[in-house]
């Protein structure tokens, strides 16, 4: 197979995988190899290494086990002793993970956590109402992880409900 198909062959591939199998979000991690293709000097096309990239992608991604991933993020919670327990049993609730304490300002503790972006939408209300505004938080982006699978399910079936309509 000429060189000269070789970047038709990626951007079939990289278009492919803008719309991933599971609920239609991009696919990242992925690595494929171009091993050999069948070229004809009057038949081959771009359009036609483009598509065959595209088919090969759709045959092999149920193959590989493909996981829908959630971004989690990294919490730091300034609260009052008194409210500690409240919250980090709502962080917990949240499906986080408690990675330490500090002591902070007189009285005060500081909670490092993992959380899933999708467990915070309303996260600054509770630390409102529960340390009655004396408490405070910072929230950034650390990584992707795979979602639990009863997430993933729902995310999947909402999708394709979205999809359908």
């Amino acid at each position: 197979m000429p060189k000269n198909f070789h970047p038709a062959v990626e951007k079939g591939l990289r278009e492919s995988a803008a719309k991933g199998p599971l609920a239609g979000y991009p696919v990242v991690g992925l690595r494929a190899t171009l091993y050999d293709g069948s070229y004809h000097p009057v038949d081959s096309s771009e359009m036609s290494f483009k598509m065959a990239a595209a088919v090969a992608y759709k045959a092999g991604m149920p193959q590989a086990n493909p996981v829908l991933l959630e971004p989690i993020g990294t919490l730091n919670a300034t609260v009052p002793d008194a409210n500690m327990g409240d919250v980090m049993g709502e962080i917990n609730k949240r499906r986080g993970r408690v990675l330490g304490m500090e002591p902070a300002q007189s009285g005060c503790q500081t909670i490092q956590a993992e959380v899933p972006m999708a467990e915070m939408y309303d996260f600054t209300t509770f630390i409102r109402q529960v340390t009655q505004g004396r408490g405070n938080f910072t929230f950034d982006f650390a990584r992707y992880e795979e979602a639990p699978p009863q997430v993933a399910q729902k995310v999947i079936e909402e999708a394709k409900k979205e999809n359908e309509d």
